[in-house]
């Protein structure tokens, strides 16, 4: 197959290296990406391409940030029945819409699939072994994108597209809770029952759209929330920490320098939260963290006593 993938971060060169294992692998992105290019280790060329270039391949991964999105889409003139796999995660803060309802609004609702699960990019371009599920309303689509994952990759079908995409987005904000608590020195019991009530709020939300609690307990849900929240690999792990150390969050995301989703997702959970009146204790308090309306400190201490 050719695959094109849409965004040259870390999780998109990742995704490239990793699917030219078996395919023809291009990738569009605004920046210069030759120098990193050539320090991956494929099997066969990732090579850049501008967009139009890119339309001639078969199917298309997508990793462009959620927040950018919408604007992503509007600035370009895509086919609308053309075969997309979104590996983005998170949801849009003004609409408080997920990628997949953003993504139906410009292409064929039956050809989306979406990426979730344990996956850190720096494993994945060593090669490392992992499991993943893609979720669709289409198994025949989702089939596809599977046959083209390399073999140290397992994948799983599944169909319930709102659960694995509130997991995915969900994960980070909990994961960035897990940092304060750690850089707070909480200990593991703290940061065991966190992710613990973490796991449940993220299903409390979901349930409200109609996710499956096997969802949340598989793969997509605890799978990636047990890595995301437990590893400095993790840029919203990290953020935590930062924020124990009561740094402001513009300087954390310009010392981290990659986006940090939990961040602009945290904003959107509260403001849905809201709207449909849905207990979120943890990722309130992250909120109010955030926005400076509390302590690292005081937050902990009213989610934990």
């Amino acid at each position: 197959m050719r695959i094109a993938v849409f965004g040259g971060g870390a999780w998109g060169r990742a995704l490239a290296f990793a699917l030219s294992h078996k395919n023809e692998v291009f990738i569009v992105s605004r920046q210069n990406l030759k120098e990193k290019l050539s320090l991956l280790q494929c099997p066969s060329p990732v090579l850049q391409v501008d967009f139009q270039e890119s339309l001639k391949a078969d199917l298309f991964v997508n990793a462009i940030t959620t927040s950018a999105l919408r604007g992503w889409f509007e600035s370009c003139l895509l086919p609308k029945n053309i075969k997309m796999l979104f590996a983005c995660k998170g949801i849009e803060v003004e609409s408080g819409a997920f990628v997949s309802d953003i993504a139906q609004e410009f292409l064929d609702s039956t050809n989306l699939c979406f990426l979730a699960g344990p996956s850190f990019a720096t494993e994945v371009l060593q090669g490392q072994s992992s499991a993943l599920s893609i979720h669709s309303n289409n198994k025949e689509v989702a089939k596809i994108f599977a046959q083209c994952m390399p073999d140290f990759i397992k994948t799983y079908i599944e169909q319930d597209v709102i659960g694995g995409e509130i997991a995915g987005a969900y994960k980070n904000v909990i994961a960035i809770a897990s940092g304060i608590c750690d850089g707070l020195q909480l200990g593991n019991n703290a940061r065991a029952s966190l992710l613990a009530r973490g796991l449940v709020e993220m299903h409390r939300f979901g349930a409200v759209f109609g996710a499956h609690m096997e969802t949340f307990l598989g793969l997509s849900g605890a799978g990636d929330l047990f890595l995301t929240a437990s590893s400095k690999l993790s840029r919203n792990y990290r953020v935590g920490i930062a924020l124990a150390q009561n740094k402001d969050i513009e300087e954390i995301l310009f010392e981290i320098g990659e986006v940090a989703e939990g961040v602009k997702t945290t904003e959107a959970l509260v403001k849905i939260a809201e709207k449909k009146g849905i207990y979120i204790p943890i990722a309130q308090e992250i909120f109010k963290i955030l926005k400076k309306q509390s302590s690292p400190q005081q937050s902990l201490r009213n989610l934990m006593c």
